[in-house]
């Protein structure tokens, strides 16, 4: 039961932090007209940033991990996944022609399970526990 009150939690953040991710990327390529690979890198690493802070408080409680030490980890798998983002971007726009918003609500899906996997067991390291 913890598990799903934690993974329930995470959802509500990353919900509410990719809403500020797709919001960013809006006003990035159609009011600053930042070509979208470029501003969906942006809109990605500030919208993860903020999810680091508000899921070490709220998600990831318990962690024995230093704030300095877990943002680096954060930042090293909000990387990868940053690669996945604008890669799986690429394809879905440049390959499939679908829109920039739907792609990115797509990739989010599928990268966003990964980040928490990867939080939950190697940046963190709470699973199981609370």
């Amino acid at each position: 039961m913890k598990g799903l009150i934690r993974f329930l939690k995470y959802v509500t953040v990353g919900g509410t932090t990719f809403l500020l991710d797709l919001l960013l990327l809006y006003l990035l390529i159609d009011y600053f007209e930042i070509y979208y690979v470029g501003a969906t890198a942006l809109a990605f690493s500030i919208a993860v940033s903020i999810n680091y802070f508000v899921s070490r408080r709220f998600v990831f409680t318990g962690t024995l991990r230093s704030v300095h030490a877990g943002y680096g980890i954060f930042i090293l798998i909000a990387g990868a996944g940053m690669v996945a983002v604008t890669g799986l971007m690429v394809v879905l726009v440049e390959l499939f022609h679908l829109p920039y918003l739907p792609a990115r609500v797509i990739v989010a899906s599928i990268v966003g399970l990964w980040n928490y996997g990867m939080n939950l067991y190697v940046n963190f390291k709470v699973a199981g526990k609370h």
